[in-house]
């Protein structure tokens, strides 16, 4: 494949450790241009056209006129560790869920696995990485729904939220298929634009690459966010997982049905670009 000439293409991710396979070494690709971002409001940043290219929450590539570029995404085949609902009181008897607002994807797959189980709480808004960080016992919300690191480096105790329940888990217990946190994604009538296609394939290879060093990645950013060196590893190398095969396509497409049941997305099916080309 010739290369391509870039321009400036215009990345948003998030500053998460979980998304270290999938952008590290991209801010030393000439034509690349990185921001980071909360993961609720990357959609935004893509739709308003401030990025070309956005590793953007499910949910919302079903609820924009977005298409998933599948050269790399956020997802897992079982438990994900920093997804996880919290509970004072037993799953069966929870009337009200306080959603981490930096998620949008994580807290409609929590309606999704409560309502399978017969619970129908109501879901309200909730800032956690301003409230739980040294939050007293009464303080704290009696249900919480986490994401991100904060799940790992200020974990809520079993003796305060003695009732616990890892998504991924429950999705994967529930269908037998991995699930689809964020991909990347871009506006819908870009999808074949030359400069999308060049740089999904840059940001492919880039993933090959960096799977290839996982060990290094893990010793270099576990630190930086907090995490104990074995369960980074642990995390990135084995319960996460990064490329969209046809199991996680086939697991991001029952998601976004199931959430058109519930009539939180008014279309049933997500719109998907080409795979990109090995560069």
């Amino acid at each position: 494949m010739s290369p391509i000439e870039l321009g400036m293409t215009r990345i948003a991710y998030v500053r998460y450790l979980n998304t270290a396979p999938l952008v590290e070494g991209l801010d030393k690709l000439h034509g690349l241009s990185l921001t980071a971002a909360a993961p609720s409001h990357i959609v935004g940043m893509v739709t308003r056209g401030e990025v070309d290219l956005g590793l953007v929450s499910l949910i919302d590539g079903a609820r924009e006129d977005l298409a998933v570029v599948p050269c790399g995404m956020i997802g897992c085949d079982g438990p994900t560790l920093t997804v996880s609902l919290y509970s004072r009181v037993p799953i069966e008897q929870i009337t009200r869920v306080h959603v981490d607002s930096e998620s949008h994807t994580s807290g409609v797959l929590c309606r999704v696995v409560l309502g399978e189980r017969g619970v129908t709480p109501v879901f309200v808004a909730y800032n956690a990485r301003e409230k739980m960080i040294g939050a007293e016992p009464t303080e704290s919300p009696e249900t919480v729904l986490l994401i991100g690191d904060k799940v790992v480096t200020d974990v809520p105790s079993s003796e305060r939220y003695p009732y616990q329940l890892d998504l991924g888990q429950a999705w994967h217990e529930s269908t037998g298929l991995p699930f689809v946190y964020a991909a990347w994604m871009c506006k819908a009538d870009r999808a074949d634009e030359p400069q999308i296609i060049a740089a999904a394939a840059l940001l492919a290879r880039q993933l090959r690459h960096n799977r290839t060093r996982i060990d290094w990645i893990v010793r270099e950013r576990a630190p930086r966010f907090g995490w104990p060196i074995g369960l980074a590893s642990e995390y990135l190398g084995t319960r996460l997982r990064y490329e969209i095969d046809d199991r996680a396509r086939a697991g991001a497409e029952l998601f976004v049905r199931k959430a058109a049941e519930l009539g939180v997305v008014n279309r049933s099916e997500l719109r998907w670009g080409d795979a990109p080309a090995r560069v």
